[in-house]
């Protein structure tokens, strides 16, 4: 196997154990964690643009409310993960991320009018069976899973219409988010229920890492896609999802009953259909 399979697997093994660094921040609000992990992601990529050279972009007003949409999406996506791990919903957070795929294909027919061959809309329809045994199950609709798919989702299909490059438009993301963040943070503090410097040292410490582990995944992601197969990165993605249900199960011992079980087994099958498709008649779209 290549240098650039192992960057991959590299990249989705990490954000497969995100539920464990969250965990360690898990008292903080996570409207709080949400705000440290922008506003350090922030830093760190000025670092890395600093670093680099890289040369600022012309920007137009239609690109800067393109990339705006995109941050408050991931925005959405990122509150929901920290707020979901903190709550002991990890096996939510997997499933949403086993059915992003899915969500994708949806995306594409309904709003790019894309056509899909019988064996997609056989997974779409798997998918629609499990998540309606889960809902049977949970007594309600997973909505973390349904929120996660659906933020990560529609934010790559914003990404597919983005005119720069990755990093630089992962900068101007978190720069339009970072400065609504700070000020949240400052209010907080001002207003006695801020966590940072007012509790453990470790927990600033982690709050302040959030931005570091944010990034290393994705430059590990961006070196492994330009020489991987996107096929190959497209099954590597569900690396993460299956890493997060291990570790729910294993270590955070979250309830999987039968019905549950039964519902991961139609997403699961759905996915393999998929998978196959995918890998047989074109490349399997990547993250954004």
């Amino acid at each position: 196997m290549t240098r650039g399979f192992w960057l991959g697997a590299a990249a989705y093994s990490i954000w497969g154990l995100f539920p464990i660094y969250w965990k360690l921040v898990a008292a903080v609000p996570a409207g709080q964690v949400l705000a440290h992990r922008i506003v350090w992601s922030c830093v760190a990529l000025g670092v890395i643009f600093v670093w680099r050279r890289v040369r600022v972009p012309a920007l137009t007003m239609r690109t800067v409310l393109l990339y705006l949409a995109a941050a408050v999406l991931i925005g959405i996506n990122w509150y929901l993960y920290v707020w979901a791990v903190g709550h002991d919903f990890v096996v939510e957070t997997s499933l949403g991320y086993y059915i992003t795929p899915l969500v994708n294909v949806l995306l594409g027919v309904v709003v790019l009018g894309e056509r899909l061959r019988p064996a997609k809309w056989t997974a779409v329809a798997l998918a629609a069976v499990g998540v309606a045994i889960l809902t049977w199950a949970y007594g309600s609709p997973p909505r973390v899973a349904l929120g996660l798919a659906a933020s990560f989702g529609t934010y790559g299909l914003v990404k597919k219409t983005a005119p720069l490059p990755p990093l630089e438009g992962l900068v101007l993301e978190t720069a339009l988010l970072a400065l609504p963040a700070l000020a949240y943070l400052v209010a907080a503090d001002r207003a006695g229920s801020g966590a940072f410097l007012h509790g453990p040292t470790a927990t600033d410490v982690f709050l302040i890492g959030g931005g570091v582990v944010t990034i290393v995944p994705l430059l590990l992601f961006a070196s492994a896609v330009r020489v991987v197969p996107l096929s190959t990165m497209g099954l590597l993605q569900f690396l993460s999802p299956t890493i997060q249900l291990v570790l729910a199960l294993a270590v955070y011992h979250e309830p999987f009953g039968r019905s549950r079980v039964a519902g991961f087994v139609a997403v699961w099958v759905a996915l393999v259909l998929f998978a196959v498709e995918e890998t047989r008649r074109q490349p399997l779209p990547t993250p954004a």
